[in-house]
C-alpha cells in the first residue's frame, strides 16, 4: 500500500461549506475512490491558514491517477472548485507532500 500525503488550500470562509459537503460525499464518489484503488481516505483542516491536509492509502499510484479522468471525479471537481484553489480544469491544487517518517 502507498501511503500518499499533501496539501490544498481553501478560500476564506469556506471551511464550513467544504466540511458540510464531504459529510455528505456522494455514494457514487465513494465508489469512485475504491474503484481506483484508495482507502483509509483522511482530510484534516487548519483553520488558521486554510491550508487542508489530505492523507490516502492507494494500492497503485498509476491506477490512481486514472481517477483523474472519470466523470464522478470531474463532477466533484466542478462541485468544489468555488471553495478553494483549483487548476483550470477545476482540479485541486495540491502540493504532494514527501513521507519522513512512518511508525506501525
Amino acid at each position: 500500500m502507498i501511503r500518499k500525503g499533501f496539501t490544498m488550500h481553501l478560500h476564506p470562509g469556506m471551511e464550513e461549506e467544504y466540511a458540510k459537503r464531504h459529510a455528505a460525499l456522494w455514494p457514487e464518489m465513494k465508489a469512485m475512490i475504491a474503484a481506483y484503488g484508495g482507502h483509509n481516505y483522511s482530510i484534516f483542516l487548519d483553520r488558521k491558514s486554510g491550508t487542508l491536509f489530505g492523507y490516502i492509502e492507494l494500492e497503485d499510484e498509476a491506477r490512481w491517477q486514472e481517477s483523474a479522468k472519470d466523470p464522478v471525479c470531474r463532477k466533484w471537481w466542478d462541485y468544489m472548485a468555488p471553495l478553494m484553489d483549483v487548476n483550470p480544469d477545476n482540479s485541486p491544487v495540491a502540493q504532494d507532500l514527501p513521507e519522513v517518517f512512518h511508525l506501525d
